[in-house]
């Protein structure tokens, strides 16, 4: 009898999982020879599942509860084992700790631009990221497709192959939503759910399940957001025209001097009209045997370059303003706005002048009787 309880003793009879990992998916329960004392006591916490293997076949999935491993508690191993109930040596079998609570903040992202056609832009690229999280649903599945015999099984090892299937369901999604490009970012928790709810049914058949999946952003290539800012500038410009004469008239404000700009825009317009001229000359030379032709009319001259409109800034008070087109400086100097006394400047001009004394400004005022003489 002494010898008989010296030999039970040497094998646990207390079996148990403490995890102090944040990636530990499985843990095999190691004994050497594998050996557990009939009627040992298994501990199952919250979060966990504990499973039997038996000679490379499944046996039995413990949920969270105490348990004592006796023939009643386990109906496919004592089948397995021909056991009867009064039967109390060691058997031999594996126990894996599957952790059945959720790895959170697990990254996603495609990895190459996703092409889709967009209502808007035509075909176009995107590329998008996330957050998701998944946990163990059936252990015993998760054990015949993905563990196997690995004695320490973490998140790392199927995390590739998730991600894989989370960029492939929203490639196939983003492109069959119709959703706009520029309306995802309004959409991605509805996308989200869409993704979730399509892995569902692949990531079952391992055993997992997705409980969330986020995405945090859908961008587009650089080339494609440049011509978006691109079009985005030039529809706040509104009038193109009214825009240019006030870039022009900032340059001025800041400094920079237009003229120059003016005058080589000038001196291309006339050489490309030279050239012109030139080529009515020579276009009749000869015939196209070879003949001699009389030489074409010459062309009529082209008209000068329009003259150019300046633009004018008025000092008052300390302080400046404009510019101004001369139509408006005329209205002003009707409603007594601009005066003779009035400081304005432009572009060539040397300093600030009285707007009497600039020859295109003072005949604004000749259309105005001038002030009554003191004492009439």
């Amino acid at each position: 009898m002494a010898i008989f309880d010296f030999l039970s003793g040497q094998f646990i009879d207390v079996i148990h999982w403490t995890d102090d990992t944040r990636d530990t998916m499985v843990w095999r329960f190691e004994r050497h020879g594998h050996e557990i004392k009939y009627g040992a006591k298994l501990t199952v916490r919250e979060g966990q599942a504990a499973v039997f293997v038996h000679e490379g076949q499944m046996a039995d999935v413990f949920t969270p509860g105490l348990y004592m491993l006796e023939t009643n508690n386990m109906p496919i191993m004592t089948s397995l084992q021909h056991w009867d109930h009064g039967f109390k040596s060691p058997f031999k079998s594996e126990i894996y700790f599957v952790s059945t609570t959720r790895f959170s903040d697990l990254k996603w992202g495609t990895k190459n631009p996703i092409m889709l056609r967009d209502p808007e832009f035509g075909p176009t690229r995107i590329r998008a990221y996330g957050t998701y999280t998944v946990k163990v649903k059936d252990p015993a599945t998760f054990m015949t497709e993905i563990v196997g015999t690995d004695g320490e099984f973490t998140m790392d090892e199927i995390s590739f192959q998730v991600r894989n299937i989370i960029v492939q369901e929203f490639s196939r999604v983003v492109a069959a939503s119709g959703i706009p490009v520029l309306d995802m970012a309004a959409n991605t928790a509805d996308l989200g759910k869409l993704v979730a709810g399509a892995i569902s049914d692949t990531v079952s058949q391992y055993g997992l399940v997705i409980p969330e999946l986020y995405i945090e952003n859908i961008s587009l290539p650089p080339a494609v957001e440049k011509a978006l800012d691109t079009r985005t500038s030039r529809g706040l410009t509104g009038d193109l025209d009214a825009h240019m004469k006030y870039a022009a008239a900032e340059a001025l404000r800041q400094g920079g001097d237009a003229s120059g700009a003016m005058g080589a825009g000038m001196g291309a317009g006339m050489g490309m009209a030279m050239a012109g001229q030139m080529a009515g000359q020579f276009a009749g030379a000869a015939g196209p045997w070879g003949g001699a032709r009389q030489p074409a009319a010459a062309a009529a001259p082209a008209p000068p370059p329009p003259p150019v409109e300046h633009v004018w800034h008025i000092a008052k008070n300390g302080e400046t303003s404009g510019p101004f087109s001369k139509a408006s400086m005329g209205k002003m100097a009707a409603t007594g706005d601009l005066t003779r006394e009035t400081y304005v400047w432009t572009a060539g001009q040397d300093g600030w002048m009285k707007a009497d004394d600039v020859a295109e400004l003072a005949q604004l005022f000749t259309v105005m009787p001038p002030p009554p003489p003191p004492g009439v």
